[in-house]
């Protein structure tokens, strides 16, 4: 028989003993194990490592919204697993400190997702050759000359597009960004991923600010309806503001 050991999902300002349901992974029972006023959520688990995998994603990010209906909540990282309960409580012992003060600094709010598109990237490069002196000289220069003698300034002017797309994102991510982060107790901003995203923000928001959030992104997706996609998340569990690593082998 393989081993089993105790899955962790999140942590929680309770001694309550709770029993969420067979919603684990593997369809496992979601239970708590208390230290003191903290307690652990955790299933029995094979002790091994998970593949990353979209059933085990889906099951670890359920759990999560689950607790998070209840509780503040500290996330715990995927595949984070303890040999037995004595080991979750001397995990729980050893952070207790470090676990209170970040339960204190979540308490009452939630985390809230915000990216931002440029609906048509061709009309963004075209704005970016018209705000560019340079580079509509060089395109000037490499339309009279054929194209086996511009492959070097071809090169050279796709470097200098590029840089001033990433100016561009960040230009006019900022002023969306100083919008929404007056609403935050707390903001991160994350890398953005491919030519068309400018944004991609997460805000820790006070729960009684939420709606007042909600209402300006309303407001932004009309402002910029014609230019600007927005893709707003959450709440989501607090992983942009929850630095920790749990070892529970220690």
């Amino acid at each position: 028989m393989r081993e089993e050991g105790k899955y962790l999902y999140a942590i929680i300002g309770t001694n309550e003993e709770r029993n969420f349901g067979p919603i684990g992974l593997g369809g496992r029972e979601v239970l708590t194990i208390a230290y003191r006023d903290l307690s652990a959520v955790m299933s029995t688990a094979p002790l091994r490592k998970y593949e990353v995998s979209k059933e085990n994603l889906l099951a670890h990010e359920r759990v999560l919204e689950r607790v998070m209906n209840e509780y503040t909540m500290l996330p715990v990282r995927y595949c984070t697993i303890a040999q037995n309960t004595e080991g979750i409580r001397q995990l729980l012992e050893r952070q207790y400190q470090q676990l209170k003060y970040l339960l204190r600094d979540l308490d009452g709010k939630v985390e809230l997702g915000v990216k931002a598109f440029w609906r048509e990237t061709d009309l963004i490069f075209q704005e970016i050759v018209d705000e560019n002196e340079a580079i509509k000289r060089q395109k000037a220069e490499i339309a009279r000359k054929s194209s086996s003698q511009t492959h070097p300034q071809r090169i050279a002017i796709g470097q200098t597009v590029q840089a001033a797309l990433e100016a561009k994102k960040e230009r006019e991510g900022e002023q969306i960004f100083k919008v929404l982060r007056r609403l935050a107790a707390e903001h991160r901003l994350n890398p953005t991923v491919g030519d068309k995203m400018f944004l991609n923000a997460a805000f820790l928001v006070d729960r009684a600010r939420e709606k007042e959030f909600d209402d300006q992104m309303e407001r932004l997706s009309l402002q910029y309806r014609e230019r600007v996609k927005f893709s707003y998340v959450g709440p989501v569990p607090p992983y942009n503001f929850v630095n920790i690593t749990l070892h529970p082998e220690e």
